[in-house]
């Protein structure tokens, strides 16, 4: 199939538009046109896994970090990152990167450490604002229907577990076309009163455009009246880190144990044990430093998550239990979203889970 139709389908799970202002997620080299036997899915791409794609027959890597993250002057093969971009372009091999985009979705990196850690009534840690927007327009009775069908399936309606939620106000309105219009109802140069009802539904921002070319596509109208207002309230689909419920609750020490097995987490660097039982925890694939403080303020008693520096171990101030993992350690298992969400979609395509660690850390034993 087309490389464009693989994209299509993960950006549709994790919109691009949802990745964090300095990250790179999309397709980094490559051509959407190309046509793809199998793909590699990965955490990283290096020049290992273009091998391990070489040598599989791969021409498509999908991974979780993008090999390009910040500008490239020149590509040379004087770095790693030079020469896996030189590698992969010689051989014909796109890559593509689901990155932060895929950890601000509910049901992407931090849904599987909840799910190996059995952890259920999860919800976003900290969501995030200014992504959603109202939009409100005024329909002839008879075709009012018609219209919020075509704003659903559009992707507007969709708030938390519940899908086409429109709010509906019956009124009417007045219009008076000039010499030149072409009025769906009454006749044009004479004010015309006509039943309508007004239809308000939420929708994501970066699904605006698709929505409003819905709208006018259903619209009875020659002029289409609506609004668009962005909100300030939380998406609480959209954001980062997860926060749940243990089955069980357990000792602190039991817990680390079910922590290492789960995630097989060889070392984990932890706060000092607060004598406490742990039910809730709160997660985040990655560098998470920067959630403690929502972490404590959900009332976890154990927050996992990676790249912890010393002095940032203080900021727990005895009110939380801190378990670095390590940064491979709790992102390793991403590619496996990237594998369910194309067998669903294209059940006959080729998904081969690389079988190189690329974690850069080693522990001594």
């Amino acid at each position: 199939m087309k490389l464009k139709e693989i994209i299509r389908v993960l950006e549709t799970a994790a919109p691009l538009q949802l990745q964090e202002s300095y990250d790179n997620s999309g397709l980094i080299t490559g051509n959407t046109e190309m046509e793809i036997s199998s793909a590699l899915l990965t955490l990283d791409c290096t020049e290992e896994i273009v091998n391990e794609a070489i040598e599989k027959k791969c021409n498509l890597i999908i991974a979780h970090h993008p090999i390009v993250f910040s500008g490239l002057k020149k590509i040379n093969g004087n770095n790693y990152v030079e020469r896996t971009i030189i590698k992969a372009i010689k051989n014909d091999i796109a890559i593509y990167a689901a990155h932060t985009n895929l950890d601000n979705i509910q049901n992407g990196v931090n849904r599987v450490i909840s799910e190996k850690l059995g952890l259920h009534s999860t919800k976003i840690l900290s969501p995030k604002k200014q992504l959603l927007k109202k939009l409100f327009t005024f329909v002839p009775v008879a075709t009012a229907d018609e219209v919020r069908n075509a704003l659903f399936a559009a992707g507007a309606g969709d708030i938390g577990n519940y899908s086409e939620c429109s709010f509906n106000m019956d009124g009417y309105g007045t219009f008076k076309g000039n010499d030149i219009s072409n009025p769906t109802s009454g006749v044009k140069g004479i004010r015309h009163r006509e039943d309508e009802v007004k239809v308000e539904v939420i929708l994501p921002a970066w699904r605006e455009k698709n929505i409003v070319a819905a709208l006018f596509d259903a619209h009875p109208y020659e002029e289409v009246a609506y609004d668009i207002v962005l909100l300030e309230n939380y998406f609480q689909n959209v954001g980062a880190g997860l926060v749940g419920e243990l089955s069980v609750e357990m000792n602190e020490q039991d817990f680390l144990s079910l922590v290492s097995k789960s995630m097989k987490a060889e070392v984990i660097r932890h706060t000092e044990f607060l004598n406490q039982k742990i039910s809730r925890v709160a997660v985040c694939g990655g560098a998470g430093s920067f959630l403690l403080k929502d972490a404590i303020a959900s009332g976890a008693q154990a927050f996992i998550t990676a790249d912890f520096k010393y002095h940032q171990f203080f900021d727990a101030e005895k009110k939380i239990l801190i378990c670095d993992i390590g940064h491979y350690e709790t992102e390793q298992f991403t590619s496996q979203i990237f594998r369910d969400l194309l067998m669903i979609n294209f059940p006959t395509f080729a998904t081969l889970l690389s079988k190189t660690n690329t974690n850069p850390i080693k522990y001594f034993h």
